[in-house]
């Protein structure tokens, strides 16, 4: 199951990544309203923990531009107000449900299960694209018979294109959901993971490629 989280209380979103990993969930932890928006409509995810108060737009905000999309991924919000009316304005909204801080972690991960379940509980072991799986477990990539061990960083940019396999993936969506926003990661880093993944899609004979789109970004092709 993949969750989006949307919190800008570092701490607390550190410890939520914590509880929901423990559980069996992965976690993809983001700081503001804006960016929430980016990743919600550029990936999928089974459920999105949306906080209210956030930075650039609020979670009213957000909720409004996902549901307005066309967006039905299952919402839960998060807010230090316990208000009838501010809980109303969100289900409104289209939240699906709400939780009021400080919560304990059993509170969250019921009101999490019965959200995911709603939409199915089918949990992924492994990634493919034309001849190629990613086996989520091992960070093994896999072709026809033929295997390769990836690196921690490798794995991680490889799982990026898996997910969104139909979007070119900028320079900037890399550095954000491997390095972390606040790394000091480059574009040559990133050159440099998708020059390895590279090397052992060809160790293996794959034909998928990671096409460079000049001034966009990478996305996948090749053999599909």
């Amino acid at each position: 199951m993949r969750i989006l989280l949307v919190e800008d209380e570092r701490s607390l979103s550190n410890a939520i990544c914590a509880i929901l990993g423990q559980n069996g969930y992965v976690t993809e932890p983001v700081y503001d309203g804006l960016s929430a928006v980016d990743y919600a409509q550029g990936a999928s995810y089974d459920l999105i923990i949306l906080d209210v108060l956030l930075p650039k737009i609020d979670g009213f905000e957000v909720l409004h531009i996902l549901r307005s999309s066309g967006l039905d991924t299952p919402i839960l919000m998060l807010t230090a107000k316990s208000t009838v009316a501010d809980k109303v304005k969100g289900l409104n909204k289209g939240a699906d449900d709400y939780m009021t801080k400080p919560f304990h972690p059993d509170e969250l991960l019921a009101r999490v299960g019965v959200l995911t379940r709603r939409k199915g509980s089918v949990v992924l072991n492994e990634l493919s694209y034309g001849d190629i799986r990613l086996d989520l477990a091992s960070a093994q990539l896999i072709c026809g018979e033929q295997t390769v061990q990836l690196s921690k960083k490798e794995f991680e940019v490889l799982k990026v294109f898996l997910y969104n396999q139909k979007m070119i993936i900028s320079v900037d969506m890399l550095i954000n959901k491997v390095w972390g926003a606040e790394s000091e990661a480059t574009d040559n880093n990133v050159e440099v993971y998708i020059s390895f993944i590279r090397k052992k899609l060809k160790y293996l004979h794959s034909g998928v490629l990671i096409k460079k789109i000049q001034g966009l970004g990478y996305r996948l092709g090749g053999q599909v």
